[in-house]
This record gives C-alpha cells, structure tokens and sequence, in this order.
C-alpha cells in the first residue's frame, strides 16, 4: 500500500520538529552514500578518545591511536548492500561491522539501519529489531541513520495494529518505536540531546 504524499509531508513535519534530519534518496546507493559523506564529516566519537589527553605509555598511546578509527555499525543489513558499506568504507578508512556490538560499546560513530514503518502522526520509525547487534546499533551510536521508504510510512498507530499483532504472536520479539534524537530534561531541567541515546538522527526517505 503506498503512502499518500500527505502521510509524507507530515512524518517529515513531524520528525523535523523532534530534531531529526530528513532527507530523501533516490536509491540505497545514495543512502549509502549518505552514511559514508556524514560518517567523513563528523569528528570520531569522542567516548573514545577518554583520557588520551594525559602522559601515557607508548602502548596506551597507540591504543588511543587505534581508537580513533571511525566505525560504521550495520547490523541486519542484507548482505550484498552490507557488502557495498563495507567497501564503501575501507576507502574512505572507516571500520565497517554488523556484529560484535558488545566490543564497540563506547566508540560507535554510526549506526546503519533500516525502519519496518514510519508513523506519520507523529513522525516515529518503528523497527523490528530481533537481534542485540540491531537494537544496540539504535541506542549507542552517536549518529543513527535509518532507511524509511515511503512505501511503509502509515498515517497513524492504528494503521500498524495488524502488524505489532503478528509481531506479538513471534515471541521473543522486540520492536522498537524511535522519535527524534534521544533526550532528557532530568538534569536541572536543562533539554540535552544524546543522554540515553545517540546525539542525532537521520531518516532517509527512500524511494520506492
């Protein structure tokens, strides 16, 4: 069922007004595009570079050297796409994974996924995240980056009900509503962005 050109509107109105980044693209090349153009721009997770400002010795000095190195999470990406981001990264020097989440837990740059359905209503991703690997993928990258094609964005939560039922039938399950960049106003009431979550968000409005 395709999405009305209204539905769209409002996700991107929506989820604009949450602080998230919507762009379209014409294609996964171009999304993938995205990720390695943004993953170039920004510093390295800065978790990573923790106390390399101090004296060290020669080996924990190369270890902050070592750390430095970007990556790029995507698990749960198909395999001949996941193969094009893996390349795509070698070139520009990145670090490509899409399991070992565990490992990487204070150094991801970017976190590389694709959204079951968007709501428009108020401008949420919904992913179905059966593994670990995918759901710490969402939650400890400082960037996530997610594919949403048109195709899949619905009006409302109702317009998904069938789905979650299915969804909740398959257990264990486990699918996760995303709505703008994380946030907290818990410290002196001061709104900070990426407290429990990653700083930004970027929703690829994939044509399909």
């Amino acid at each position: 069922m395709a999405s009305s050109n209204d539905h769209i509107q409002t996700f991107t109105q929506k989820a604009q007004a949450v602080s998230a980044f919507v762009t379209e693209v014409k294609d996964e090349d171009a999304a993938l595009k995205y990720v390695i153009d943004l993953c170039d721009k920004k510093e390295a997770c800065q978790l990573l570079a923790s106390g390399c400002e101090r004296d060290l010795s020669d080996k924990a000095e190369q270890l902050c050297d070592d750390k430095q190195k970007k990556v790029v999470a995507a698990p749960g990406l198909k395999g001949p796409l996941y193969k094009k981001l893996e390349t795509l990264c070698a070139k520009a020097g990145f670090d490509c994974i899409e399991s070992g989440m565990r490992d990487h837990l204070a150094g991801v740059d970017i976190g590389f996924t694709f959204a079951e359905y968007g709501i428009a209503e108020t401008g949420t991703l919904m992913l179905d995240c059966p593994s670990e690997d995918l759901r710490l993928a969402t939650m400890v990258s400082e960037y996530h980056v997610c594919v949403l094609p048109k195709s899949k964005i619905r009006k409302d939560s109702y317009s998904v009900e069938k789905m979650m039922l299915t969804r909740m039938g398959k257990t264990p399950d486990y699918l996760s509503f995303i709505t703008g960049a994380s946030r907290t106003a818990d410290i002196e009431r001061v709104l900070a962005l990426g407290v429990h979550g990653p700083l930004e968000l970027h929703i690829l409005l994939l044509e399909d």
